[in-house]
């Protein structure tokens, strides 16, 4: 339940209450990095995991932050490594599917 106050997101008691659309104007905007995660998003377990969209950033965002860029590079080759050496025991395609994300994002970071 919206209160009378001028600020949108201290109006609100719960962060429960913002309707999907205050999250969509929010992650439109240009004031914070990161993409903001509404409940009724639809769960993708390669490209954008529950455990990981906590809050306002998501988590590969502040591992990128928190790394020298040849650190970070080596991240991303060290989960895609990580994920074609278990696929066939662990999760199957699901597990080349999030290596193809992060052989994805290693492209993106040395393309740049």
């Amino acid at each position: 339940m919206k209160s009378s106050g001028e600020n949108e997101w201290t109006d609100y008691k719960s962060i429960d209450d913002v309707p999907p659309q205050e999250w969509d104007k929010v992650n439109k905007s240009k004031t914070f990095t990161g993409k903001l995660f509404h409940p009724s998003d639809k769960h993708n377990p390669v490209t954008q995991p529950d455990h990981y969209n906590k809050g306002a950033i998501e988590a590969i965002e502040a591992i990128k932050a928190s790394m020298h860029p040849q650190e970070y590079k080596g991240y991303l080759k060290g989960n895609c490594l990580k994920y074609l050496w278990r696929y066939e025991y662990k999760n199957g395609v699901e597990d080349l599917r999030k290596a193809r994300v992060y052989l994805d994002w290693l492209i993106k970071e040395v393309a740049a």
